[in-house]
């Protein structure tokens, strides 16, 4: 883009700018390959399906919104399917089209196909035997079939054990009957599942032999594949409008006496036989494969989003100029502000932290795969607990920093042109699907709580749970380290303190005649407490480590700009977290004045860099879709021309004026 065009104090910004962002963006990317890929793939996607002439999608009905969004998914996978036959291209395009980049520019407000390859798809390949698989994945994936996962019902949500749905085994016509034995028992929120797919797994409590063995997963056809009518006994619908995801076509599903064939309930781990006999599975965990790699991608999404509000707020306040602190002198950037700075300068830090504490976990994932198709379950436990505290933490911290961004562009921010509300939307809801997150904040809690007890029966402990060990021999606080290493050392330390009072107070209440359940109850608020620690210790020692691995093969300008971004996000969380570490550690009154001034210092070090740090996310305009952010800054004048573009900028006079306006103003209503 050339100079000329660009607001010129956006210009200036890039001008001053310390390090080369084409090498930020390349180590981002994971190489200079990698990122022509991605441009080239950009490229052909917003081409072929980027329509510039829509009405904004906000002034559309719901039902309107739901018929675009259809209609774009298959243009979209339309073209993957191609690109699939032309290049035998790989997941990774499925990925960047269901993610927060170009996924998100083309269907802004959700796809109603995510469900389809994200959840169905997975499923079947993680819990499907090897004939199951050959039947279902060709179809699913070329899609000659639309399928979606239904998990969540109208009356249970995370606790997973409480589902109602019934799959009845009948030996005589070898089929399982399923039931949605009451209201409560209806399937809510599923994507896709209200007009868009005709299959779906049902996740139900399998029933056979007259004893019930728990939740399993069933292929169950909604709908006629050629008409598309809901089959007999499906009774299916959408659930209605949202906070956001309007275009997702999230429905209910009740089932009356539905009968599949057996062998559509996956069993690559337990099994029906057909006289009724239930195989158990080798292990019951398992089951958890597609929800833990579900919630790596959902870091990795989280990124992507926060990375676009971040770049939006931070250009936009680059151009912004407000209020005249020194008498005489032109107003200055609103970036220039200390507070604006504080805004906004940990979000472009988060980004980096999750994104490699998602890359790490990721890896984490595919060794602990490996180990477990051979039969070695030890790591399974400690991973699920990573990525339940990383889930809820990484989604909680996402719409936080979304609306502190949204915040800091003012009144603008509020304009659903700015693209900051429909951001929000999209990451509030992670911190609900895929797991709520106070629940998976317990989830992690429990193995926190065991592993104390392990290390305090003497057993040794999983690398992430090591910490516990060295504090719950109850040895005194080391002297406080004010570096980042001593931060890290800090944040185990308040996690290993808080996890020790957790089970210090449950045995305590368990010793006054409590049951342990109840002990646990009451416990909770400290439980999560001390999960949220654990997650925030590894988040910013996994950040510092893996950094300081990465500096190593770049330039000195960019390895001097990364580990300040590691300083202002460690140094930020040490001062949000100081009753934490007065509690649990041996920082002093002098230190924190330290960290203060550091942490200050460090953000006036940024400010050169802000603008520059955004640009190396290198989101296009079309992807942002914000009047705010855009690269050129030209942020008033696309506030209104988007402004023009309001149906009821069509004509000078409204009709309601004749009809009811004037009539009242004249007394004659």
């Amino acid at each position: 883009m050339s100079a000329t065009k660009v607001n010129p104090d956006l210009q200036r910004e890039r001008d001053n700018c310390t390090f080369n962002v084409t090498e930020l963006t390349n180590l981002l990317d994971g190489g200079v390959q990698k990122t022509t890929d991605r441009k080239l793939q950009e490229d052909r996607v917003l081409r072929e399906l980027m329509s510039t002439n829509d009405v904004p999608a906000v002034y559309l009905s719901h039902k309107e919104k739901y018929e675009a969004a259809v209609k774009k998914a298959c243009a979209m996978f339309q073209m993957i399917r191609r690109l699939q036959d032309e290049e035998n291209a790989g997941m990774e395009n499925y990925q960047a089209l269901l993610g927060g980049t170009l996924g998100s520019a083309i269907l802004g407000d959700g796809n109603p196909l995510t469900l389809h390859y994200v959840m169905f798809i997975p499923t079947i390949m993680g819990q499907g035997t090897v004939e199951q698989q050959a039947y279902w994945i060709g179809r699913a994936f070329n899609l000659s079939i639309i399928g979606t996962y239904a998990q969540t019902e109208l009356g249970h949500g995370t606790f997973i054990r409480g589902l109602e749905t019934t799959a009845t085994y009948d030996p005589e016509t070898k089929e399982f009957v399923l039931n949605s034995p009451t209201l409560t028992a209806y399937k809510w929120w599923p994507g896709g599942l209200a007009h868009t797919a005709n299959y779906c797994i049902v996740m139900a409590q399998l029933y056979t032999q007259g004893k019930c063995y728990g939740i399993h997963p069933f292929i169950v056809q909604l709908r006629d594949e050629e008409t598309h009518m809901p089959l007999s006994g499906i009774k299916v619908g959408e659930i209605g409008a949202k906070l956001g995801m309007n275009g997702t076509n999230n429905g209910f599903l009740g089932l009356e006496n539905v009968r599949i064939p057996r062998d559509h309930m996956l069993m690559k781990n337990s099994k029906v036989l057909e006289d009724g006999t239930y195989v158990n599975a080798p292990s019951s965990k398992l089951t958890y494969g597609t929800m833990m790699f579900v919630r790596v991608m959902l870091c990795n999404d989280m990124c992507n989003y926060i990375a676009k509000a971040v770049t939006i707020a931070t250009r936009y306040s680059a151009i912004r100029r407000q209020s005249q602190p020194k008498p005489n002198e032109p107003e200055p950037q609103i970036l220039d502000y200390v507070t604006q700075q504080h805004k906004l300068f940990v979000g472009i830090a988060s980004v980096h932290a999750f994104k490699l504490n998602a890359d790490w976990i990721w890896n984490m994932y595919n060794n602990v795969t490996a180990e477990m198709e051979s039969g070695d379950l030890e790591r399974l436990p400690e991973l699920h607990a990573l990525s339940c505290c990383l889930k809820a933490v990484v989604t909680a911290d996402a719409a936080e920093n979304v609306e502190r961004c949204r915040l800091a562009c003012g009144g603008h921010g509020y304009m659903l042109s700015s693209n900051l509300p429909l951001t929000y939307g999209l990451v509030t809801a992670a911190c609900t699907y895929e797991g709520e997150n106070t629940v998976l904040l317990l989830q992690t809690a429990r193995y926190l709580v065991k592993a104390w007890q392990q290390a305090s029966a003497g057993n040794s402990l999983t690398p992430t749970v090591a910490y516990i060990g060295r504090v719950s021999k109850g040895r005194r606080s080391p002297p406080w380290d004010n570096t980042i290493e001593g931060i890290v050392e800090g944040f185990h330390n308040v996690a290993a303190g808080k996890i020790g009072l957790c089970v210090t107070q449950i045995e305590k209440r368990q010793k006054e005649g409590m049951s342990y359940e109840d002990a646990w109850n009451m416990t909770s608020v400290q439980l999560t407490s001390a999960s949220e620690a654990h997650c925030r210790a590894i988040i910013l020692g996994t950040y510092f480590n893996e950094t300081e691995k990465l500096v190593k093969g770049v330039s000195a300008e960019l390895k001097t700009v990364m580990l300040q971004l590691v300083d202002l996000y460690v140094v930020y969380w040490a001062l949000n977290r100081m009753g934490d570490l007065l509690r649990f550690t041996s920082i002093s009154e002098r230190d924190i004045e330290q960290l203060q001034n550091w942490y200050e210092n460090t953000l006036t070090k940024l400010r050169i860099n802000a603008v520059g740090l955004v640009d190396a996310f290198d989101i296009r305009d079309e992807i942002l879709s914000s009047t705010l952010g855009s690269y050129d800054g030209r942020a008033y004048e696309r506030l209104m021309e988007e402004a023009m573009k309001s149906p009821l900028n069509a004509k000078p006079v409204n009709e309601s004026f004749h009809k009811y306006l004037k009539p009242f103003m004249q007394g004659k209503l």
